[in-house]
């Protein structure tokens, strides 16, 4: 494949942008064009310096920033030692199954030296979503918002300023360190801050100076659009401002029906738009974010934790600028009330286009979401409950997800592209090797016992698990309902369900184990809020319905790092349509080969 030339590119992303703000003018989709050049630098945090994977030298990495119906082309330049790919979280990608970037199941990874342009369309979609690395791990470094504006107005007051507040993660250690020891069963890495923006905040020092923390400037009376994005790796985040109030308006790029709180949750791969007005006494306020995480006896890790100062403009009668900043009471951060709540308050803001409820559903599906384990060395018997005999792994009905043996040569779409062209006579691909996602748990127990929360001896008879390709095809148009179940089986988790491709309508959720008579009759068919990233609550159930009518194979996973890393994943295999504009179009011409050297 040809190098991409730098030159060629700023001169073409230039001519591209005068063309976007002509378009803009009069109302005409534009095509914006990015460059992201993937390489390695030293940043220094907390007396350390580490060597960190990022997008043009940016952490986060550049915003993306489109109206609805503009075509988007990102040249992604690999100058760094890893394999990479790019995946544009929520993006329905219609019809465009090759541009989601997730390695060996819709692409060859983009090889270090090499390049490749994702072509993005970004019609239909409005609101915040993001992209980030598909590279296990990376994606703490490489990520960055993806905005996509109305093409004629907000449902809602226009704001007077946008602005973005990604919440992540700074590691001290090596990410692709951090990789290797998940996949060798080493689980007990935290990482070293929280970050907003980039930036560790004022509760972080370093012998004594300490860090550098986000500020918004506001005006009083103005109103701000916080467009928030959770791109940590482990932890769901509540966020306060304090003497300040969110209007919820957006959640994963899909308009919900307003709602005035004091506390937002965020889990990873969620991102929310919120309206704030600053309409508190002029001084300075912390806005906070603290990372919850389940209680004893699941195992600890240090409370994560970042602040940020919003600070009313020089004149605004701001008091005693040497008084500290206000600081909110924040939620305890065992406290899974927060979250279950916040997100039960989620709705649709039903508008005309909005794409309606399905009635009923063709196929329904119960998976239970926990851990399991697997024996070192591929040996049939070995002591479980945390010995170093065994692995614990992440699963979907006991089944735990790896990649076919043989995809390491060609990706599973391009395997599903091509087989449907030769009549399904293929032989010896990686889609002979798809393990079939049950319907339900072949083995039904007490789903939320406490009493199996613990490494043995307890929940030892339920260790055993396999790890296995998970697909489930679905025929093109088919309604199919998910319910989801956490399990308490050594940890209670929420688990934060990212289905590439498609959006899914959050029926309802609930403590407990899952009653088919008694929660069927709960289900919210008239507004339910639309999310590409559900949550699946604590000890509890989620149940979705989603719409099977983008052909492609698309990736369901927990967004928690190391819950997919480990195995809680499978792939959704969406056949063709009836006609050539239901069915998946042939792979871009520059598409990566696996043979790259």
């Amino acid at each position: 494949m040809a190098k991409f030339s730098m030159a060629a590119s700023n001169l073409c992303v230039a001519i591209v942008a005068l063309a976007a703000v002509a378009a803009a003018a009069v109302g005409e989709a534009a095509a914006v064009e990015h460059t992201f050049v993937v390489s390695e630098m030293k940043m220094t945090h907390l007396c350390n310096e580490t060597l960190v994977t990022v997008v043009n030298g940016q952490l986060p990495g550049p915003a993306i920033e489109v109206t609805e119906g503009d075509s988007v082309a990102v040249h992604v330049v690999n100058k760094s030692p890893h394999n990479i790919t790019i995946h544009w979280h929520g993006l329905k990608q219609r019809l465009n199954c090759w541009a989601d970037g997730v390695p060996m199941v819709t692409q060859c990874p983009i090889r270090p030296g090499h390049n490749f342009t994702y072509r993005l369309n970004v019609t239909g979609q409005e609101g915040t979503l993001w992209w980030h690395a598909h590279v296990s791990c990376l994606r703490a470094s490489l990520h960055g918002a993806f905005i996509i504006r109305p093409r004629h107005a907000y449902p809602f007051p226009k704001p007077d300023k946008e602005i973005p507040i990604v919440i992540g993660e700074w590691w001290s250690m090596n990410l692709a360190q951090l990789a290797k020891n998940m996949e060798d069963g080493y689980y007990d890495d935290s990482s070293s801050a929280t970050t907003i923006n980039g930036k560790l905040g004022d509760l972080y020092n370093c012998s004594g100076v300490v860090e550098d923390g986000l500020v918004l400037d506001v005006e009083p009376g103005k109103t701000y659009l916080l467009r928030l994005l959770n791109a940590a790796l482990y932890s769901e985040y509540y966020v306060k401002i304090a003497g300040h109030e969110f209007t919820v308006v957006s959640a994963d790029a899909n308009y919900v029906r307003p709602f005035t709180t004091d506390v937002v949750a965020i889990g990873p791969g969620e991102t929310l738009d919120a309206l704030v007005v600053a309409n508190a006494i002029p001084g300075r306020y912390y806005m906070v974010a603290v990372g919850g995480q389940a209680p004893k006896p699941d195992i600890q890790i240090p409370e994560t934790r970042s602040r940020a100062t919003v600070r009313y403009a020089i004149g605004a009668g701001n008091g005693d600028e040497a008084a500290p900043p206000v600081a909110p009471e924040m939620p305890d951060q065992h406290d899974f009330m927060v979250s279950f709540n916040f997100h039960g308050n989620l709705s649709s803001l039903n508008r005309p286009g909005s794409p309606p409820v399905p009635a009923t559903a063709d196929e329904s599906l119960f998976v239970v979401l926990r851990m399991g384990s697997i024996c070192r060395r591929g040996r049939l018997s070995c002591k479980r409950s945390g010995s170093k005999e065994s692995i614990i792994v992440e699963t979907m009905n006991n089944v735990s997800f790896q990649l076919p043996a043989v995809a390491a040569a060609t990706p599973l779409l391009e395997e599903l592209y091509y087989d449907h062209r030769r009549n399904g006579t293929v032989g010896g691909s990686g889609l002979d090797q798809l393990y079939t996602l049950p319907d339900r748990p072949a083995r039904p127990f007490n789903y939320t016992d406490r009493a199996l929360i613990p490494w043995g001896p307890n929940e030892a008879w339920l260790e055993p698990t396999e790890k296995a390709a998970l697909a489930r095809r679905f025929r093109h148009g088919a309604v199919v309902d998910i319910v989801f179940q956490n399990a308490a089986m050594m940890d209670t988790d929420n688990h934060p369900m990212h289905l590439h491709g498609h959006d899914m309508f959050v029926l309802a959720q609930g403590h407990d184990n899952y009653d088919t008579v008694r929660d069927v009759a709960r289900y919210n068919l008239v507004d339910p809020p639309l999310k590409n990233t559900v949550l699946v609550p604590r000890l509890g159930w989620a149940a979705v319905r989603f719409l099977a009518d983008n052909p492609g194979v698309w990736y369901m996973h927990c967004h928690y790092e190391l819950h997919v890393s480990i195995g809680m994943a499978a792939v959704f295999i969406i056949e063709d349509g009836p006609t050539l504009e239901s069915a998946l179009p042939p792979p871009p011409v520059d598409f990566p080969k696996c043979d790259q050297q």
